[in-house]
């Protein structure tokens, strides 16, 4: 019988498509990187803790795997994308945006509007090309201004923890040559038509959620509020510990999740498995991901 394994094939694109009123949205996904869960991942948890919680969900209890989906938002004027991945910068299996968006039938320079969440390295390194130069040389790249104003300060840079040099270093390197073409957003403005900013703050100062709506449907892309929310929907006071401020973290990710599981309003989540869109219940100690069904 001859091998019919997968070994050293490519795997298929990573895109999916589903309407929203007269938008369509596209999860694009950028890749996986998994690697040993660092001992501490949760501040206010064991590490035999996590790693049941880990067990329970289906995943190896001493393994972390972060999956990375940017959105993609055709919304009849253009093609808006929400948070750009690593790009060329990433470990081996991420940066994989730019094949899939391929793979969509997406060039970069049908790309109208970048707008990013949050300026950790996984949101924004998409934003260049290995070269240094754009990656989407026709888009307008709009950011939060709180975002801007703790990054891009020089004196905070200087001083900053040695845990944070990296990501202060990213920011310079990917908008240090922008200034004034980059656009600065504030939490509750809509920052194109069908598109709101909301607050989100506490994984890093300024993060942003972005509300879609078109006619009557909406949903929102919640960014990191949660790392996977397969564990930290069900664990929503557990403060990771890539979150900055963990208890504006954790008022955060209850308050978006409650909305959500009231008004019944589709999530995306940037590291949860692909397609990453959803929705979320709750239940006795919190909440449950639910994912959206494949159409």
């Amino acid at each position: 019988m001859s091998d019919t394994r997968s070994e050293g094939r490519a795997q298929a694109p990573g895109f999916f498509r589903f309407g929203l009123g007269s938008f369509e949205v596209v999860p694009l996904h950028d890749g996986v990187l998994s690697r040993d869960r660092p001992a501490g991942f949760v501040r206010n948890a064991s590490d035999a803790e996590v790693g049941e919680a880990f067990a329970t969900a289906g995943m190896p209890r001493d393994k972390l795997t972060l999956t990375f989906t940017p959105l993609l938002v055709h919304t009849g004027r253009q093609a808006v994308l929400i948070d750009t991945g690593l790009g060329t910068a990433g470990p081996a299996g991420t940066g994989r945006l730019a094949a899939n968006l391929a793979a969509a039938g997406v060039s970069p320079e049908a790309v109208g509007t970048v707008v990013i969440s949050h300026f950790h390295s996984d949101h924004i390194m998409g934003l260049l090309k290995a070269d240094g130069t754009s990656a989407f040389p026709n888009a307008e790249v709009l950011v939060p201004e709180k975002e801007w104003e703790f990054w891009m300060d020089e004196g905070r840079a200087a001083s900053a923890p040695e845990a944070l040099q990296a990501q202060f270093a990213g920011a310079r390197k990917v908008f240090g040559d922008r200034g004034d073409a980059v656009r600065r957003y504030g939490w509750g403005e809509e920052v194109l038509p069908g598109i709101t900013a909301v607050k989100a703050s506490g994984h890093t100062p300024g993060m942003s959620a972005l509300e879609i709506a078109s006619g009557d449907e909406a949903m929102m892309f919640v960014a990191d509020i949660t790392n996977n929310p397969v564990i930290f929907a069900r664990h929503p006071e557990w403060q990771a510990m890539f979150d900055m401020d963990p208890e504006d973290a954790t008022a955060t990710r209850r308050s978006i999740l409650d909305r959500a599981a009231s008004d019944r309003l589709r999530l995306h989540f940037f590291h949860a498995p692909f397609p990453a869109t959803g929705f979320v219940a709750k239940n006795r100690a919190g909440y449950e991901f639910l994912p959206a069904l494949w159409e």
